[in-house]
C-alpha cells in the first residue's frame, strides 16, 4: 500500500498493522490532515462563505478545532491551564470571532495548536510508551485515558471534516472524502 494518497492531498494511510498506539495516532494524523486539505488554497472570504441554513464557516472550524487541540490535549491530558486566546473567551468565542481573522491567521493557529498536541502525546509516550494510552487525566466529564481522547479527537475531526466537505464543495466543487 502507498504512504499517501495519489488524490494531491499528500494525506498519509494509518497504518494497517500497527498496534494500537500508532493506529490510533495514525487515525488522527489522518483525519487532520483531511481537514487540513479542505481548508487549503481558499482566499479569506472562502473562509467565511456559510452552507445556510448553518451559519458554520471553515474558518470557524480552524479556529474551533483549534480550540479543541487545545481543550483536550493541553487542559485535560497535560494538565495545564487553558492557554490564550481561549482562556479570556466565554464559550463559542472561536466560531463567531474567526471572521476577523486572516486565513493565514487561522491556519497558523490551528497548526500551531495541533504541533503543541503531537508534542504532549509525544512526550506522554516518550515518558511510557504504549501505557500512556491507560493513563488517565482530569475532565469536565470525569477521568479520561488518552486513549479515550484520541478516539474522541478522531471522532471530533471526522464529524467536521463531513461538514467541511459540504461546504468546500459549495465554495468551487472540490470534493473528496
Amino acid at each position: 500500500m502507498a504512504d499517501s494518497h495519489d488524490d494531491g492531498s499528500n494525506r498519509p494511510w494509518p497504518p494497517i498493522n500497527g498496534g494500537d498506539l500508532p493506529t490510533l495516532l495514525g487515525f488522527l494524523d489522518y483525519q487532520r490532515a483531511t481537514f487540513a486539505w479542505k481548508c487549503a488554497d481558499l482566499s479569506d472570504d472562502q473562509l467565511r462563505v456559510a452552507l445556510p441554513p448553518s451559519s458554520m464557516t471553515l474558518g470557524g472550524m480552524l479556529k474551533h478545532l483549534a480550540a479543541v487541540e487545545d481543550g483536550w490535549f493541553t487542559e485535560v491530558v497535560a494538565g495545564q491551564p487553558v492557554p490564550e486566546p481561549w482562556a479570556s473567551q466565554g464559550p463559542e468565542w472561536e466560531w463567531s470571532s474567526a471572521v476577523e481573522d486572516s486565513g493565514e491567521q487561522l491556519r497558523a493557529l490551528w497548526a500551531e495548536r495541533v504541533e503543541r498536541s503531537r508534542l504532549i502525546v509525544d512526550g506522554l509516550v516518550r515518558d511510557s510508551g504504549a501505557d500512556a494510552l491507560e493513563q488517565t487525566h482530569a475532565a469536565w466529564l470525569g477521568r479520561v485515558s488518552l486513549r479515550w481522547v484520541l478516539f474522541h479527537m478522531i471522532e471530533e475531526y471526522a464529524r467536521h471534516n463531513g461538514h467541511a466537505d459540504l461546504i468546500r464543495e459549495s465554495i468551487d466543487g472540490h470534493t473528496g472524502e
